[in-house]
């Protein structure tokens, strides 16, 4: 059986998003917890998930789902750009990135400071970091976050998007193949700083109402080899959730795969499991 990284992202979005997934922790469906700390409900949840993660009877890691997009707000004051308080869109943030117009030294204040406030919440570094709506791999705060972690979390290994080798995948889902282009410029800096990164990445698909993730986990982990990550977003909808962000039923529906009895035979059937 080959060793998968299965990452529930967002920890701390909203209440009903980190209750579904310390549920899965406990239940042992869940190996990795990827932690947003800006949101207003992390604070408050951060010793819920040091409990679960003491319970689960598999070892869970937990990392830093560096945030910087809207509609959540900078840990840093002086982050920019910002749309009026808060961080801007994805667009917004891609478009500042390709036209050179990130300053590195303010991505890089704001990355220390959602790792510092991970060590405060944890009391120790994030095992690894990723990011919300894969921004880590944008120009300018790739290397901002390869800086600073080298610091920071000298241990981490850093979540890459790539190498999974799925064409027919790219051609459903575009968004699949620019981060497979992201990825690549993202490990080789990596590499060449000597920082760690996943073989492989798998999970992505197309957010719309048809789609039924119970159909869709088995064929994320086609091709995949040992030490693959394969990102979910699980969560109970709630009005935050309603409010916050676009996924809200899906986050139901892959909770209700991952609790039932047909995801750990999936994952077997598949040559996988969550025991390091």
């Amino acid at each position: 059986m080959k060793p998968l990284i299965l990452c529930a992202d967002d920890y701390g979005m909203t209440a009903g998003v980190s209750a579904a997934i310390r549920t899965l922790v406990t239940e042992g469906r869940l190996n990795a917890v990827s932690v947003m700390m800006p949101p207003p409900a992390s604070g408050a949840e951060t010793a819920a998930l040091r409990s679960a993660v003491e319970a689960a009877p598999v070892p869970v890691s937990i990392g830093l789902h560096l945030t910087l997009t809207g509609p959540f707000r900078p840990l840093d004051a002086q982050f920019a750009p910002k749309a009026g308080e808060h961080f801007t869109s994805l667009p917004a943030l891609m478009g500042a990135a390709y036209a050179g117009r990130l300053k590195r030294p303010r991505m890089e204040a704001e990355i220390l400071a959602q790792i510092a406030a991970f060590k405060r919440a944890f009391g120790h570094p994030p095992a690894f970091i990723d990011g919300h709506q894969h921004v880590q791999l944008l120009p300018t705060i790739r290397d901002g976050l390869i800086h600073v972690a080298t610091a920071e979390a000298p241990s981490a290994w850093l979540r890459q998007c790539g190498g999974a080798g799925r064409p027919a995948a790219m051609l459903l889902n575009p968004k699949i193949a620019v981060m497979e282009s992201l990825s690549r410029a993202f490990r080789g800096r990596a590499l060449a700083a000597g920082r760690s990164t996943n073989p492989a990445f798998s999970g992505s698909y197309v957010f719309s109402p048809k789609a039924r993730f119970s159909a869709l986990f088995p064929r994320f982990l086609t091709g995949l080899p040992a030490g693959s990550v394969v990102m979910c977003h699980p969560g109970h909808v709630d009005d935050t959730l309603k409010r916050l962000d676009p996924v809200t039923d899906l986050r139901q529906h892959e909770f209700d795969y991952l609790s039932s009895a047909r995801f750990p035979r999936d994952l077997a059937a598949a040559g996988f499991t969550l025991q390091r």
